[in-house]
């Protein structure tokens, strides 16, 4: 398979998708947002599903993308995490978070979008539980259950994602709410000095 035109085909799926919604989405639309051919996104993608698969697949590799953090230190590690989560594209055209929010309304309905996105939580919650255990270990956070804090860091962030989209909520507002959250949880704060 092409992998610049995979990669137009995906991004005019984005495009697509935040301007007409999954329940309007056509490949003749999905072709309209880009300079390929119907017939050309049939060649490539069998099904509207697997086409979807593939926007849903480039959705998490840009996400992982984003999470990944050089940082030693867990609290820079913690910082580059909601980093990534809150802060909306430099680009202005993001597709992520409509994207998102369309294909996640599909979850109860296509058990393969339910279980891509079950890997999506489960990769949130394992870099979130790493970056916690890392930092109680090292005494740069109090006691705390790495699991229990990255199930609550996760889901906030999904009901954050939630608002951003459906209500407009400023995901810096968000953040601020996750951030103080834990730190009551870890005795984390962000910008705080290093003890340990």
């Amino acid at each position: 398979m092409d992998t610049e035109t995979t990669d137009e085909i995906i991004t005019a799926t984005g495009r697509a998708l935040q301007k007409y919604g999954y329940a309007n989405l056509t490949m003749q639309r999905i072709a309209e947002e880009s300079s390929i051919t119907t017939a050309a996104i049939h060649y490539h993608f069998d099904t509207k599903e697997d086409l979807l698969n593939a926007f849903l697949d480039d959705l998490i590799k840009r996400f992982e993308a984003q999470l990944a953090c050089e940082a030693r230190n867990p609290r820079e590690r913690l910082d580059s995490f909601f980093e990534a989560v809150y802060t909306p594209s430099e680009t202005g055209d993001d597709d992520f978070p409509v994207g998102l929010m369309e294909l996640k309304a599909q979850a109860p309905y296509h058990n393969r979008v339910r279980e891509r996105f079950l890997e999506l939580d489960d990769m949130m919650q394992s870099v979130v539980a790493s970056i916690v255990r890392d930092g109680v270990d090292a005494e740069h956070f109090g006691e705390a259950n790495p699991e229990e804090i990255a199930q609550l860091v996760t889901t906030l962030a999904n009901g954050g994602h939630t608002r951003t989209v459906a209500l407009g909520e400023n995901p810096a507002e968000t953040r601020q709410l996750v951030e103080r959250v834990l730190e009551l949880r870890l005795g984390w704060a962000p910008n705080s000095e290093v003890d340990a």
